[in-house]
């Protein structure tokens, strides 16, 4: 332990910082693989004659999946360490990917995209993120949240062309190996490199004070006892319903709707799929630079105004995005910037106010909750919004919806912590710490 402290006083790096590089590029990939998919739609579509309403079930599944095993991801971190909660995450991925290129029936996506991808990229998700920030750190939390959470813009701005381009000029299945070699290569990374807790290094969470009481590692408990605990304690509890609300809104808008049919919305106005990925990565540069900086004003000021702002104006931008693809180039570059700026810049400030309604402890466990009801609407609008262009023609009418959905949700957002009293501000869970 002396040795790990002497080390890091000569290398003026917290072992911290290692954990949330390697969380990145976990977190990245991961959100590759399951943004993947998007650039599948139009293929298996093609190749099969399968609708998109057909094929947006399967990724419906996924979405479902990928916040419903949040809190278990919570608990099982609790039981078997981060590392090992990671790298099984990573296999989960491999098996829903790597045997894509086989499937020959539109039901032999639901266990792969479903299940097998829809769990592993849910187990190595923002819960994962919110436990290293809450465990490693207790200066810059904020920061390193939105640092993390700008995994997802990233693994869209990386993965989404280079997919789109090796379906193009090579096709699907060979994008799909691709993706299951990139799965293979992250493995060996995250078992290096990973730690569960600052003691494992010898070392106190970053900007711990010296007198601290040091860390006890919890005892380890049942994961999906960890897990109903934690919602039992929720569902008591007003800011878990309003926050939830918050969030379904907040997955119905960004991975349901846009993660999962703006590239096939394109294509429906004559933009080709490569050009349409592209825009999303475009997304992914401001989606990245919106998301730190929100990491950065939630360490400054109240979270409920910034969600107010971020809700509101996601709504503005959605409610102009069927007039964009008629502006051509400009319309779809201003969507792209406002849009991205605002994707996923809500996370941070909903998961300060879940760690100041329930405890830093709770933060990851209580979030893992949260996160069921965003992915509940991203499965919602990705399949929904699938019927809607089956029966319309046209993506407008779920464009709209989800703008004005967005208006409800800032209100929604300026009601969290309204008149709890001081006992119910950190409630005692009876879970372990994440």
């Amino acid at each position: 332990m002396a040795e790990a402290q002497a080390q890091t006083g000569r290398t003026k790096i917290h072992y911290g910082w290692v954990v949330v590089g390697m969380s990145f590029v976990a977190l990245m990939v991961a959100a590759g693989m399951r943004s993947a998919p998007t650039v599948l739609i139009v293929p298996l579509e093609s190749e099969f004659g399968w609708s998109r309403a057909t094929i947006s079930l399967a990724i419906a599944i996924q979405l479902l999946l990928y916040g419903l095993v949040g809190p278990f991801s919570a608990g099982c971190i609790d039981r078997f360490g981060l590392r090992k909660t990671l790298v099984g995450a990573l296999l989960l991925m491999l098996i829903g990917i790597g045997f894509t290129p086989f499937i020959t029936a539109p039901w032999n996506l639901w266990p792969l995209w479903g299940v097998a991808l829809g769990s592993g990229t849910g187990a190595a998700a923002m819960v994962m993120a919110a436990v290293v920030a809450n465990r490693w750190f207790v200066a810059r939390r904020g920061v390193v949240m939105g640092f993390l959470t700008g995994s997802t813009a990233a693994g869209q701005l990386v993965f989404l062309p280079l997919l789109a381009e090796v379906v193009t000029h090579f096709g699907w299945r060979e994008a799909v190996f691709l993706g299951s070699a990139i799965v293979v290569a992250t493995i060996p990374l995250a078992w290096l490199l990973m730690r569960d807790h600052p003691s494992d290094v010898g070392l106190r969470p970053y900007g711990a004070a010296a007198n601290d009481p040091p860390h006890v590692i919890p005892a380890r408990i049942n994961p999906f006892a960890a897990a109903m605990a934690g919602l039992g304690q929720g569902i008591g509890h007003r800011d878990f319903w309003l926050l939830s609300g918050g969030f379904f809104v907040c997955g119905a808008s960004t991975i349901g709707l846009i993660g999962t049919h703006f590239i096939p919305a394109c294509v429906d106005h004559g933009i080709p799929e490569t050009a349409a990925a592209g825009i999303l990565a475009f997304m992914g540069v401001f989606n990245f630079i919106g998301t730190t900086a929100s990491g950065w004003l939630t360490d400054r000021y109240d979270s409920r105004y910034l969600l107010f702002w971020y809700y509101a104006l996601r709504g503005v931008s959605l409610l102009f995005l069927p007039y964009a693809f008629d502006l051509s180039f400009w319309g779809l570059t201003l969507f792209g910037i406002f849009y991205g700026l605002d994707w996923v810049a809500t996370v941070p400030p909903t998961v300060r106010l879940a760690a100041n309604a329930f405890g830093a402890q709770n933060a990851g466990m209580m979030y893992g909750w949260i996160m069921v009801m965003h992915q509940l609407g991203s499965a919602a609008a990705a399949y929904g919004s699938g019927l809607l262009h089956v029966e319309l023609g046209t993506y407008n009418a779920a464009f709209f919806s989800a703008g004005a959905l967005c208006m409800v949700a800032a209100l929604l957002s300026l009601r969290v912590g309204v008149g709890r009293t001081p006992s119910q501000k950190r409630p005692a869970l009876a879970t372990a710490e994440t």
